[in-house]
């Protein structure tokens, strides 16, 4: 399914009218309040199929956005849609601001320090904790780098990340072998997709935490 990208789940009906809540793996409000196209794959299925969204409203305070859906039209219809998926095409995604970049983008490429060409790891997860954090896998003797996308299992969720400083709510651990990187341009002045790789200018003492 690498032609997909997850931009939500279902979590619940809304009223009696079909109505439904979604949890969204987007960072694109309009995915949820812009009609039009969507794809749907419910528990079970193997493949998504294309769904007509109709409208959407943000939920203030709880991080959900509530959406109607072509054909669904009270609590029974919505409900049988618990924990199904809201996909788009690969090809669908917003064009991004300079510095900007899609999480799933920079999962796999490899981490060098600028300043010797050192190769410190891949990155393996982006973490939000005020500013966004690159979770990079240190290389070992028993750790190959590759700088290839990672093959997932799911189709990707649709995460843009930029350089620029942000605020966010939500903050998680990372296991304590991994290094946690400040994705802002003074530390990462490099992202090179073509060359699969990812330059770093380290405070010193970040990469020896």
């Amino acid at each position: 399914m690498s032609e997909w990208i997850e931009i939500g789940r279902i979590v619940a009906p809304q009223g009696l009218r079909g109505e439904l809540r979604v949890y969204p793996n987007s960072d694109f409000p309009e995915r949820f309040l812009e009609p039009g196209k969507r794809w749907l794959l419910q528990p079970g299925q193997v493949d998504p199929q294309d769904i007509e969204l109709l409208g959407g409203r943000y939920l203030p305070g709880k991080e959900l956005y509530v959406i109607e859906l072509a054909g669904i039209e009270n609590r029974e219809q919505a409900e049988a849609l618990r924990n199904s998926y809201l996909f788009v095409q690969r090809g669908d995604r917003p064009q991004l601001a300079e510095d900007e970049f899609y999480l799933p983008d920079l999962i796999g490429l490899t981490v060098i320090n600028q300043l010797n060409g050192e190769i410190i790891g891949k990155v393996v997860s982006m973490i939000s904790a005020g500013n966004d954090l690159l979770e990079v896998e240190k290389i070992s003797t028993n750790t190959p780098i590759i700088s290839e996308t990672v093959t997932q299992d799911k189709p990707p969720k649709e995460s843009g990340r930029s350089r620029r400083k942000k605020h966010h709510k939500k903050s998680k651990s990372s296991p304590p072998q991994n290094l946690l990187i400040p994705f802002v341009k003074e530390i990462v002045p490099v992202v090179d997709f073509e060359g699969g790789i990812i330059e770093i200018l380290p405070p010193l003492g970040l990469i020896d935490l």
